[in-house]
């Protein structure tokens, strides 16, 4: 019997390529030993539209530096942080043939989309929605020490420093992480990062209940490294934590700093001691578009699993323009599983944070991409799209109590009592809302918000 019929997704198993970043005229005598330098990626980031000319050259019109200007002064929630490996992955595939030549490839570009996005890519007519927030997930309110989200009763986050090697234009912790921007002064830590991570530590010695630590920022890519093993030991010898991940996007925007040999050798040791206490440690990265998994990527990716930790996984933001198709959503994992040793793990729906509804989806439509995604990966290699819902968490998109496809206004159930800031607590019983974009409800919804606006909140 022929089984050789036509499918609605085509598997391609297409090798991974390490764009020539000396096609700008920035890089045009880079060498491949400064290009895999962690230390020449750092010094030579873009952070301001004059850095990313003298990159770029005439190669992209100035029409996309004025787009870019006008963002930063009226619409980003991050500050420009680019590193050049993540610049190197955007119009990869277009080569730059003169004046103009890469404009419409940049516009275009999945990657540059989120990384690098202008004034004109944000919706003019509902550019934040009503109900955004600075900290969409109410992180802060749920602080048990500074810096230390317990939010989930037998889980952490550990925020450990509020700085990246890039940032991400949709970042769902854009109230505390980079430097301020025209719209949006930053918060800032009180307290110095030793004697905080001294107070997470002895928080969860008094907590046995807590079994599983997320130690991001940030990126633990920007903490020293002999400080974040130390941290790391010290979560190890906690009797109760079985569970340890660490969160870096670095290893997809700067896997140089992953390949060094200070990283795998300190990883190296942290896997045995972890090993002998019957701990799992993982490292969580960030991949929302295949062009941005290239060879280093996944030279550091299997680099990291030849220590011994347990897992590289990829926690992805489902975004219109980037991956919100189900043909992109597994061009992406395949990349990641077949070519990195990757695996996908969640996609997460755009949080709520201000200037954010030219990327975030409906419910219906991340349910369409979760259903459309079923069958072609192995199912423990088939990721979960999750709506992370203001004080309930995590849950599947496909798991809300009720809907109103009208108003966009879905209703989601908690499994347990959260604890937020002065000792309250959210019963179990209560439900939570969540939201549709605006532009994407029927004229009837779109009316309906627009008479009960109360302005966009960005506190």
């Amino acid at each position: 019997m022929n089984r050789r019929i036509a499918q609605p997704y085509t598997y391609r198993g297409t090798p991974l390529v390490e764009p020539d970043w000396r096609r700008f005229p920035g890089w045009g005598k880079v060498t491949r030993a400064e290009w895999e330098s962690p230390n020449w990626q750092r010094r030579n980031s873009v952070r301001n539209p004059r850095q990313l000319r003298s990159v770029l050259g005439d190669t992209v019109d100035d029409s996309f530096y004025t787009d870019l200007d006008r963002d930063r002064l009226q619409r980003a929630t991050m500050s420009l942080l680019l590193t050049p490996q993540m610049l190197n992955t955007m119009a990869a595939r277009v080569p730059a043939t003169g004046p103009g030549s890469l404009t419409d490839a940049f516009y275009e570009d999945p990657v540059r989309r989120y990384m690098l996005p202008v004034f004109s890519d944000r919706r003019a007519d509902w550019p934040s929605h009503p109900r955004a927030r600075r900290d969409s997930l109410h992180e802060q309110e749920m602080w048990a020490v500074e810096g230390l989200t317990h939010r989930y009763p037998t889980k952490v986050l550990a925020e450990l420093l509020s700085t990246c090697p890039q940032y991400c234009g949709h970042c769902t912790r854009m109230d505390l992480v980079g430097a301020s921007t025209p719209q949006v002064d930053k918060r800032r830590f009180r307290t110095g990062s030793r004697p905080r991570m001294e107070t997470m530590l002895g928080y969860l010695r008094q907590h046995p209940e807590v079994r599983d630590v997320v130690v991001s920022g940030g990126d633990v890519a920007n903490i020293a490294w002999p400080r974040l093993e130390w941290f790391v030991e010290q979560l190890i010898a906690i009797p109760g934590i079985r569970d340890i991940r660490l969160a870096s996007k670095a290893l997809v925007g700067l896997p140089q700093y992953w390949l060094s040999g200070e990283v795998l050798s300190g990883l190296e040791r942290l896997a045995k001691i972890a090993a002998g206490r019957g701990v799992q440690i993982a490292l969580h990265t960030h991949a929302n578009a295949a062009a941005s998994v290239t060879p280093l990527v996944a030279q550091a990716a299997r680099a990291v699993l030849a220590t011994g930790i347990r897992d590289v996984r990829n926690q992805g933001v489902l975004m219109r323009g980037v991956n919100g198709t189900a043909e992109e959503v597994l061009d992406l994992c395949f990349a990641l599983l077949d070519e990195a040793g990757i695996m996908p793990y969640y996609f997460y729906q755009c949080d709520m944070v201000p200037c954010s509804e030219h990327w975030r989806m409906a419910l219906w439509e991340a349910r369409d991409v979760q259903d459309r995604i079923m069958g072609y990966l192995p199912g423990f290699a088939t990721p979960r799209i999750v709506c992370d819902v203001p004080y309930v968490g995590k849950r599947w998109v496909h798991q809300a109590i009720g809907y109103d496809r009208v108003s966009g206004i879905s209703h989601w159930a908690m499994n347990h009592h959260i604890a937020v800031e002065g000792g309250c607590a959210f019963p179990k019983e209560e439900l939570h809302e969540f939201y549709d974009p605006i532009h994407t409800l029927p004229t009837e919804g779109q009316l309906w918000w627009e008479k009960h606006d109360d302005a966009v909140h960005t506190s």
